[in-house]
């Protein structure tokens, strides 16, 4: 058996390999990150291989190149912020990176990083998308808002969106003196091309939905809509890989840091090294579930009664959407909202609620 790390970069990747003894058997620099250039190297090492990669730019194209090759028996994906021995090093170049990987993975010494299937990796990829231009949205919106606010006088309707049908009539009915009013024409163009474009996105990701029964059974849980039920669907991708809530927690970044010596224990903020995209989609569901839910909503406004800024008390509600979410998958179960009483809330230790789906 052979144990070679590859040291990913984006135009090239450097290889080195380990046998059963530790002894380097090969290394070489794989330019353009062939898949030839991947097979040529296997196959000269004459026996089969364990591969490890670390979970950087466009790492999945690469996993899957190495999966198709006849010689490479496993793909192990490094966690990158916890393989802490390359990135504390002292003297610090592809080469080197390599090797400590390949010690690494020879002692079984590599903290893994999940591997989700080329259709969920599909999946994630158009759900991003999606992020990425509802933000360029905001953006834009954003310098509308500005722009309108520098001008001494204009006549807009009362309304409680600028951005919906009788706000963008007549934002489009202004005469702003220039440049501004070219400016206002640009946003107001591209405004309209993002929301075609998010559109498109959505009915893909209502396709790709279809039928799935986590996303269903996601979508009951109050604040999670048909867009981050599928967010958040994807990102657990297999709740089995969570045996307890806590688990899926500290994957959402949603526990507190803590640390703890002589007795004493300080808990502080969220934790970093977390699924972002899993933390956002819970701490966005939370603000809708509040004003939608009696028990999310009560549980809000219980923390904030206690003096928690509303920024704390929504960490709260999303982390109890996460455990309720948590069972829901477990035992493949929808939401149901029971009606507040006196012991809805006796202390810090409330259950979610959550019932069989009919």
């Amino acid at each position: 058996m052979h144990y070679v790390a590859i040291d990913l970069h984006k135009r090239y990747s450097v290889a080195s390999a380990l046998n059963e003894q530790g002894q380097r058997t090969r290394e070489a620099r794989i330019e353009g990150n062939s898949a030839a250039g991947f097979a040529q190297f296997f196959h000269g090492l004459g026996g089969p291989s364990k591969v490890v990669i670390e979970a950087t730019w466009n790492w999945g194209r690469v996993h899957d190149l190495l999966e198709a090759i006849e010689e490479v028996e496993e793909v192990v994906l490094a966690h990158p912020y916890k393989t802490r021995i390359i990135a504390e090093a002292q003297v610090k170049t592809d080469k080197l990176d390599a090797r400590a990987l390949a010690r690494l993975l020879r002692a079984d010494l590599v903290a893994r990083a999940h591997i989700p299937s080329p259709e969920t990796r599909r999946r994630k990829e158009v759900l991003r998308q999606r992020v990425f231009w509802v933000r360029v949205r905001t953006m834009v919106r954003n310098r509308v808002h500005q722009l309108l606010d520098r001008q001494p006088k204009i006549d807009l309707p009362q309304v409680s969106d600028l951005f919906g049908a009788r706000g963008l009539a007549a934002m489009k009915k202004l005469q702003l003196p220039e440049p501004d009013d070219t400016q206002l024409r640009q946003d107001l163009g591209l405004l309209e091309e993002l929301q075609r474009r998010i559109k498109e996105l959505e009915a893909m990701i209502e396709a790709q939905n279809a039928g799935d029964g986590p996303t269903e059974i996601l979508s009951s849980l109050p604040g999670l809509g048909k867009i981050l039920a599928a967010v958040v669907a994807a990102e657990i991708d297999n709740i089995e890989r969570f045996a307890h809530p806590k688990k899926l927690l500290a994957y959402a970044g949603l526990a507190p840091t803590t640390h703890s010596s002589g007795g004493k224990t300080y808990n502080g903020p969220l934790m970093p090294m977390c699924n972002k995209w899993l933390r956002w989609a819970f701490v966005e569901a939370a603000w809708v579930a509040v004003g939608h839910s009696n028990y999310l909503g009560g549980l809000y406004r219980q923390h904030r009664a206690r003096g928690k800024s509303a920024n704390t008390a929504i960490v709260i509600v999303a982390r109890r959407m996460a455990e309720i979410a948590w069972q829901m998958l477990r035992h493949r179960r929808s939401y149901e909202d029971r009606p507040l009483t006196q012991n809805t809330f006796p202390d810090r230790s409330e259950h979610a609620l959550v019932e069989v789906a009919s």
